[in-house]
C-alpha cells in the first residue's frame, strides 16, 4: 500500500507563508491562520511543503489504509486559497450559502480572497470541522 507523502513536518509556517510574493495573497493567509489558531486552539504545522494544518487526527478506512491527517487546514495555491474543513461539509449547506462567494470539492473550500467570504460563516465552519472531530475520535 502506497504511504502517504503529506506529512506533518517541523517547517516554518512564518517562513512558507512570508515567501508567498504577493503581498495580499499573504496577508489573507496570515489572517486565516489566525483564524483557525484561535478556534482550533492549535498552533499550526506545516504539512508536506505547501499545506498549513491544525491538529491531528488519525484514520483507518475499510481497505486497511490508515494515517494521519489535519482536522483543518489551508494552503495557498496558485489559482485560489484552499481551505480545509474535514467534515461533512453537506451537512453544513446552511451555513455554505452564507459564506459568500467560493467554489468547492469533497471537503476543500477555494477562494479567491478572503474579502469574497463572511469570516464569521468561516469561524462557524471550522469550529463544526473541529467538534466533527472531537465527536468522531477513535
Amino acid at each position: 500500500m502506497a504511504e502517504l507523502k503529506t506529512k506533518k513536518n517541523e517547517a516554518s509556517v512564518d517562513a512558507f507563508l512570508n515567501k508567498i510574493p504577493e503581498e495580499k495573497r499573504r496577508k489573507d493567509c496570515f489572517t486565516i491562520m489566525q483564524l483557525m489558531k484561535k478556534v482550533t486552539k492549535s498552533e499550526p504545522k506545516m504539512w508536506g511543503d505547501s499545506i498549513v494544518g491544525f491538529g491531528t487526527y488519525h484514520y483507518k478506512y475499510e481497505s486497511g489504509r490508515e494515517g494521519d491527517w489535519f482536522p483543518v487546514g489551508f494552503s495557498p495555491r496558485k489559482q485560489n486559497l484552499s481551505l480545509y474543513l474535514m467534515c461533512d461539509m453537506e451537512k453544513r449547506s446552511g451555513l455554505l450559502k452564507k459564506l459568500g462567494k467560493y467554489k468547492m470539492a469533497k471537503s476543500c473550500i477555494y477562494i479567491k480572497k478572503i474579502e469574497d467570504i463572511d469570516l464569521s460563516v468561516l469561524t462557524e465552519l471550522i469550529a463544526q470541522a473541529i467538534k466533527f472531530h472531537a465527536k468522531n475520535a477513535t
